[in-house]
């Protein structure tokens, strides 16, 4: 089946209803517009056209950019979509980073996901270059 895929045209509310769908919880309007925003570049693919997965990028957009909030609803997991969506994260670096430079990209992967991010390179941490990756939550 042949899936429609769009740049930056995610709206706070099919934001909100995917990461509900992966179990990540509610987010205020306010917060999914905002991080919508602030994202470099997001990436939605369609179905007859429902949003029916997500990726985006956030950073700085030259030296390090992280995926976040790839999801795919349940019924359409396996069929490609994380890969094509992973395909377009990762070549919008290389359109719009500058040339003859590095640029890092990192993410967060769900448990027992790492495999399919290290189909792309992604490496494990720690490892004998680097340490754990940590994060920290705040209550505002």
């Amino acid at each position: 089946m042949e899936y429609e895929i769009k740049e930056n045209i995610l709206t706070a509310k099919d934001f909100v209803r995917l990461r509900v769908s992966a179990g990540w919880g509610e987010l205020l309007e306010q917060q999914a517009q905002d991080a919508l925003k602030n994202s470099l570049c997001t990436i939605a693919v369609m179905d007859q056209g429902q949003v029916i997965g997500m990726g985006r990028l956030v950073g700085d957009g030259v030296l390090i950019c992280y995926v976040q909030d790839l999801v795919i609803l349940p019924k359409y997991q396996g069929k490609g979509i994380g890969k094509s969506i992973m395909e377009r994260l990762i070549a919008y670096t290389k359109e719009h980073g500058i040339p003859e430079t590095n640029l890092t990209m990192g993410l967060f992967a769900a448990k027992g996901k790492e495999e399919f991010y290290q189909k792309f390179g992604f490496s494990i941490r720690p490892n004998e270059n680097r340490g754990a990756g940590m994060e920290l939550s705040i209550r505002i």
